[in-house]
């Protein structure tokens, strides 16, 4: 376990350049219907939790924290009917009629402001869409990219843990996002600490529909919030090979599908449709041209060996592994290492779930 100033050092790592900046109506409806139209068309679409984490151990290492000694995760105690796709991605639009949306000059403008930088290129966008879902997310951090590891070459654990330890500061990537929720429930918002995951929380309120934030997510701690009816949270039959859908007879029907059976069936009026917008931004030309032409990159060598060395200088075993990237338990030991407990508080609204199968 962490000391009290170990904790607050590593809190204060977790500060964005600037707080969230809200918006509204970041989005035309048509737009969001030609977003939308992708999403049931070009599915189907897995488990956010299916793509990105091949053990319980890699997904902890990105969430801020918060659960108690000695707890035992297995993936399918975090397993939510939230899925994921890409509408860009590599600086490309993915889909031509998504050509406008990706290509956002006034996103473009709204990220170099943010930073105060002269330069920005739109880098990735995709979407979360769930219907009726929990949170058991007790806050996590975007996986933040750096010159030569980026979250396109390397595990998502890593580039968190690289982001969490402050060791890679002068190798992190400047990025902005601009976050859009569409969702019509009464309660559900956005909680995130822009002090520090040991400071008060802040909340974007419901109502939420095409309402944004201008964020540097991959250092800010924050979550999504639980929505829709609780009996409907956790679809039977939910697996790791569950996929998201359009019904083919109907524009505005989603279907939750295991195997050929569909488990849930959805409109789009339940749906909880996150899109996240990325880019990177730059200072100046000297950091643009820096960060393009490869010259000052770092190696997944040299981040596993800074990682190391830091850990046992604070007198932590660690093991050196054959296969670092895929070693569970270098994983945790690492994520441990620079694990500051979880965030402080939450509000009151916005509690965290339980992880299924795990006594609240």
């Amino acid at each position: 376990m962490l000391d009290e100033s170990r904790r607050q050092y590593l809190s204060d790592i977790l500060k964005p350049v600037s707080p969230p900046r809200e918006i509204s109506n970041p989005f035309t409806e048509a737009q969001k219907r030609v977003m939308l139209d992708v999403v049931h068309d070009k599915g189907p679409w897995k488990l956010i939790l299916a793509q990105h984490f091949p053990s319980a151990e890699s997904l902890l290492a990105t969430f801020a924290g918060g659960f108690p000694e000695g707890f035992k995760p297995t993936l399918d105690m975090f397993m939510t009917p939230t899925f994921r796709g890409y509408f860009g991605n590599y600086s490309t639009a993915l889909y031509p009629e998504l050509h406008e949306v990706f290509y956002n000059q006034a996103f473009l403008d709204h990220a170099k402001s943010y930073w105060g930088a002269q330069y920005a290129k739109p880098q990735m966008m995709l979407f979360n869409v769930n219907g009726p879902c929990a949170n058991t997310d007790p806050g996590h951090l975007d996986s933040p990219s750096f010159r030569g590891i980026r979250h396109e070459n390397s595990p998502t654990w890593l580039c968190s843990i690289m982001g969490r330890s402050g060791l890679f500061q002068d190798y992190l990537i400047k990025m902005a996002q601009v976050i859009t929720w569409f969702s019509h429930d009464p309660e559900s918002g956005f909680t995130y600490w822009p002090e520090g995951p040991l400071k008060k929380p802040a909340r974007v309120q419901s109502p939420i529909y095409n309402r944004a934030v201008v964020v540097q997510n991959e250092m800010l701690v924050h979550r999504g919030e639980a929505n829709g009816a609780h009996d409907r949270r956790r679809p039977a039959g939910l697996a790791f090979d569950s996929v998201f859908t359009g019904d083919p007879d109907d524009r505005d029907g989603w279907l939750v599908k295991t195997g050929d059976e569909v488990i849930e069936r959805y409109h789009t009026d339940d749906l909880r449709f996150l899109v996240h917008w990325s880019a990177e931004v730059f200072m100046d030309f000297d950091e643009l041209k820096k960060n393009m032409d490869g010259t000052d990159n770092l190696t997944h060598e040299q981040a596993i060996d800074t990682l190391i060395k830091d850990v046992r200088s604070r007198g932590i075993h660690i093991e050196t592994p054959s296969d670092p990237l895929n070693d569970p338990a270098f994983i945790s030991t690492l994520n441990a290492a620079y694990n500051f407990g979880g965030p402080a508080e939450y509000p009151a609204e916005a509690p965290v779930d339980a992880p299924f199968g795990m006594a609240a």
